[in-house]
C-alpha cells in the first residue's frame, strides 16, 4: 500500500479504517494460518530426507555417502595395537601334524669357513617356519563298470548292478556339496559356479548340472526342514523377522523364526497376520519381534517388542520440534536406561537386580508416557506412539523375567542379513518351487552357522544319505 492510498483511507473516516483494519487482520490470520502449515510440511519432508539407519527401520546399506558413519567415541590414537599391546602370532603346530619337512643347512659360517655335507650336525633347536599351501586339487574320476557275466546254467547273460549313490548322479556328494554351499553361503552365481568348479577341480559341470544339483539338495532337505519348524515352536524363546523378496519379479515376504540354534525360513505371499500365525502356529514361546501389527495377536505376555526399534523411532522424533523433540529425548533416556541395565545384567547374572531396575524404570517412565498419550497432548504422532506403546506395555518388559529373551531383536535381524544379501545378488526367485528351494537352503545354511556347524560336512552327510535312500541326518 502507498502512503498516499493510506492517507486516503485515513480521511475516508472512522468507519473506513475500522473495515480495513479488520480485513487486513483477516488476511494475516490466513497468512499465518498458511505459513504454519507449510512449516509443518517442510518439517516433515526434512523428517523423511533425514530418514537413514539411527532413526529408521531402513539398512545402514541404505545411507547416503554424505552421511557420517556411526561408530564409537575417537579415542585420539591410532588404530591397530597399542604400544605395549602383547601380539598375537600363529602358533606352530606339532610335528606329528606336519606333512612334509624340509630341511635348510648353513653354507657358510660367519668368520667365512665353509660348511663340508659332513659338518652338517644339528648343533641346537633348529628355527621352524610352516607354510601352510593348497595340494594341487583335481576330481577323482572313479569309473564303475557293471561287468556281464554269462550263466553256465542256462547261458543267459547276468549284469552286475550299481549301487543307489552311485547311479543318482554323475557326481558325488563331496563335489554337490561344495557346489550347493558355493551357491547359498558365498552366494555365487551358477555362471562363476561352474568357473570356480573348472578352475579349483578341474571338474566339468554346466549350469544346467548345477540348477539340478541344487534342486537334489532340496528334495533332500524337505525332512529336516520340516524339524527345524516343529524345534523353533517348541522353544522357550524365539525371535521372529520379515523382510521383501522377489519373486518372477512379484512382490513377495521372507518370513524366518530363530532360536539360538536353529532358523527357519518361508517365503509368503506378503507380511500379513494369518502368514504370522501360520509360522508360529501353536508355540508357547516368548516371542521377541518389532512392532508390526502382524503380530498383534500374541498374548502381551509371551512377547517382547525390540528395544533396538523403539530407540530408532524415539531418535525420529527427536529430531522434531517443540513436544515432539521432547517425546524422543525422554525415550532416548529411556533407553539408555534399559540398555544399561542390560548389559549390567549380562556382566553379574544378577536377575533380581533387573527386575529391580525395571520395576523402578517403569514407576518412572509409564507416567510420562501418560501425559504424552493425553487428549492434551499437542503433537498427534507422540499421542499415537505413546498410547500404542501404553497398551503393549507388559511386552516391553518380558526379558527381564524369562531366561533367554533379549530386549532386542538383533538376533533376527543378524540371521536374516544373509538371506538379504542373497535376494539382493540374486534378484529372488522364479518359482514357488524355487521358493521352496531356497528356504529350505537358507534354512541349513543359517542352523550350520548358529550350530558352529560345518555347512559342507552336513550337505556331504545328508546327500549321501539321500542317494543310499537312508534317513536324513537332523539338524534340529
Amino acid at each position: 500500500m502507498e502512503r498516499a492510498e493510506a492517507e486516503a483511507i485515513f480521511d475516508a473516516g472512522r468507519e473506513v479504517v475500522v473495515e480495513v483494519l479488520l480485513r487486513m487482520d483477516e488476511q494475516i490470520r490466513r497468512l499465518e494460518a498458511r505459513v504454519a502449515r507449510q512449516d509443518e510440511r517442510i518439517a516433515l519432508l526434512e523428517r523423511k530426507l533425514n530418514r537413514d539407519s539411527r532413526n529408521s527401520s531402513a539398512p545402514p546399506s541404505s545411507d547416503p555417502p554424505n552421511r557420517p558413519k556411526r561408530g564409537k567415541d575417537r579415542s585420539g590414537r591410532k588404530r591397530g595395537g597399542q604400544p605395549g599391546h602383547e601380539g598375537h602370532g600363529r602358533d606352530l603346530l606339532p610335528a606329528c601334524a606336519v606333512d612334509q619337512v624340509i630341511e635348510h643347512w648353513p653354507k657358510r659360517c660367519c668368520c667365512g669357513h665353509v660348511f663340508f655335507d659332513d659338518e652338517r650336525r644339528p648343533a641346537g633347536q633348529p628355527a621352524r617356519h610352516q607354510v601352510e599351501e593348497l595340494p594341487q586339487m583335481t576330481v577323482s574320476v572313479i569309473e564303475h563298470r557293471a561287468q556281464r557275466v554269462r550263466c553256465p546254467s542256462c547261458g543267459a547273460q547276468a549284469c552286475g548292478q550299481f549301487p543307489d549313490e552311485v547311479a543318482a548322479s554323475a557326481f558325488g556328494p563331496r563335489l554337490q556339496a561344495a557346489l550347493v554351499a558355493l551357491s547359498v553361503r558365498n552366494r555365487v552365481s551358477r555362471r562363476d559356479v561352474v568357473e570356480l568348479a573348472e578352475e579349483l577341480f578341474a571338474a566339468r559341470i554346466s549350469t544346467g548340472t548345477v540348477e539340478a544339483i541344487l534342486a537334489r539338495a532340496s528334495e533332500a532337505l524337505a525332512k529336516p526342514h520340516e524339524d527345524l519348524l516343529a524345534r523353533v515352536r517348541a522353544a522357550q524363546a524365539l525371535n521372529v523377522d520379515e523382510t521383501g523378496w522377489r519373486t518372477a519379479g512379484e512382490r513377495r515376504a521372507l518370513w524366518g523364526a530363530f532360536t539360538k540354534r536353529h532358523a527357519f525360513f518361508a517365503v509368503a505371499p506378503d507380511r500379513h497376520e494369518e502368514h504370522a500365525k501360520s509360522l508360529l502356529a501353536d508355540t508357547n514361546a516368548i516371542v521377541t519381534s518389532d512392532r508390526w501389527w502382524a503380530y498383534t495377536h500374541l498374548p502381551l505376555a509371551r512377547r517382547q517388542i525390540c528395544w533396538s526399534h523403539l530407540k530408532r523411532d524415539f531418535a525420529a522424533h527427536a529430531e522434531g520440534l517443540a513436544a515432539e523433540k521432547e517425546f524422543g529425548e525422554a525415550g532416548l533416556e529411556l533407553c539408555e536406561h534399559v540398555f544399561w541395565a542390560w548389559e549390567v545384567f549380562a556382566h553379574t547374572h544378577d536377575r533380581r537386580e533387573l527386575k529391580r531396575t525395571v520395576r523402578q524404570l517403569q514407576r518412572t517412565y509409564k507416567p510420562i508416557m501418560r501425559s504424552f498419550a493425553s487428549k492434551r497432548a499437542r503433537n498427534k504422532r507422540c499421542r499415537g506412539m505413546a498410547r500404542n506403546l501404553l497398551k503393549a506395555w507388559p511386552a516391553l518388559w518380558t526379558f527381564a523375567a524369562h531366561k533367554g529373551v533379549e530386549p532386542t531383536n538383533n538376533h533376527a535381524e543378524r540371521a536374516l542379513r544373509s538371506a538379504v544379501i542373497y535376494r539382493k545378488l540374486s534378484l529372488g526367485t522364479q518359482s514357488e518351487q524355487g521358493e521352496r528351494r531356497i528356504a529350505r537352503l537358507l534354512s541349513a545354511h543359517t542352523t550350520c552357522r548358529l550350530q558352529h556347524r560345518s555347512l559342507f560336512a552336513y550337505l556331504s552327510e545328508l546327500l549321501t544319505a539321500h542317494a543310499r535312500g537312508d534317513p536324513a541326518p537332523t539338524l534340529a
